[in-house]
Parts: structure tokens; C-alpha cells; sequence
């Protein structure tokens, strides 16, 4: 997937005026591009166009408008794309209870480790890999990104969507599966087009 550059940004005053109608685009693309697994995570896939809705909305509440900047969070937010044959996910733990914040997030101490976050395409497997610095031994974030890399096969078994295709959290204290529809499916395929 090509990074984005400054040439695909905007400045605010020009994102002011085309952010109602950009956001809803954006709310209503990523419908196909949220998984929820269990009731507490979520997984969003991100590309080119999530990412750039990031940029703008970073630079608005920020109120970013000198280019070095721009360009610092363009060179950051890129980091996020997926590669070639992979997914690039962003995984919330979403606690919507902030008396039991706390707890939650401890129940997920170790999830960053280990083959606890796996994409299934019939019997194929691929574990997801978590980006450090996201947790510590005793803490653990509530916002993680998780990129899988498939292989030339799995890339076909996904696109063709002859097999079953599912992504699973088995976390000693949390454990979810959900099957993809469709429409996630075929969203999710554009990535490795």
C-alpha cells in the first residue's frame, strides 16, 4: 500500500469545511472494517484512507499547520499501513465502565504476547504480531496495533472466500471468536489487492 504524503493532506481551514460530509464517508467506511470480538475488543483495519482521516483529525485538534509537523505525523501515521500480504490493525480493548477501567485492562495483562490474536482461514492460521512498547508487566494498554503478515496461499483462501474466515482472542482470561460476513470480507480484500 503506498504511505501517504503531504500532497494527500489538507490544511484545516480547507478540512473544516469538508469534514461533515468526509467523516460520515469515513463512519460509514469503516462499518465493513470494525470487528467486534467478544463484547470488550474491537478490531479495526486500517489503510490508506483511515489513516489519512487520523492525519486531518490529529491536525485539527492539535491545531497542526506548520508542514514539518504535518509531514511528522504523516511519517508516524504511515508506520500503520498495512504491507504487502498483511492486515494492520488497530486493537481497543473498549471498557465503557471507568469504575472497573482498571481491572479490565489488568484481566488483559499478557494479551501482547504470545499466540493469543489469530486471523483463521479454514485450518491456516496466522497469528497476529504485536507492535511493543504497548504494555508492561503490569499494566497494559488499553489501544494496541497488531499487523498479519499472510502468506501467497492465504492471501488467495481470503480474496476467494471459499473458506470460513474468523479472528480469535484465546487470552487465559479472555476468549472470543468471531466468523467475518461478506461485506467485511470483501472490504478487508482490497487490502491485499
Amino acid at each position: 500500500m503506498d504511505p501517504l504524503s503531504i500532497v494527500d493532506i489538507v490544511n484545516i481551514a480547507e478540512y473544516e469545511t469538508e469534514r461533515p460530509s468526509y467523516r460520515d464517508q469515513i463512519i460509514k467506511f469503516k462499518k465493513n472494517r470494525r470487528i467486534q470480538i467478544g463484547e470488550l475488543v474491537t478490531l479495526v483495519f486500517e489503510n490508506r484512507e483511515t489513516i489519512r482521516f487520523q492525519i486531518q483529525e490529529m491536525m485539527r485538534a492539535e491545531r497542526i499547520v506548520l508542514e514539518d509537523r504535518i509531514q511528522e505525523e504523516i511519517d508516524t501515521y504511515n508506520q500503520l499501513l498495512p504491507k504487502l500480504n498483511s492486515f494492520s490493525t488497530t486493537l481497543l480493548i473498549e471498557v465503557t465502565d471507568q469504575a472497573k477501567m482498571r481491572e479490565i485492562l489488568d484481566s488483559f495483562i499478557g494479551i501482547d504476547h504470545g499466540n493469543t490474536t489469530s486471523l483463521k482461514i479454514g485450518d491456516s492460521v496466522v497469528y497476529g504480531e504485536y507492535e511493543g512498547g504497548r504494555s508492561k508487566e503490569d499494566r497494559v494498554s488499553a489501544v494496541h496495533y497488531v499487523t498479519f503478515s499472510l502468506t501467497d496461499q492465504q492471501v488467495s483462501q481470503f480474496i476467494s472466500g471459499e473458506e470460513p474466515i474468523s479472528f480469535e482472542i484465546d487470552h487465559y482470561k479472555y476468549k472470543a471468536e468471531t466468523v467475518i460476513n461478506e461485506m467485511v470480507r470483501e472490504s478487508l480484500s482490497q487490502d491485499l489487492l
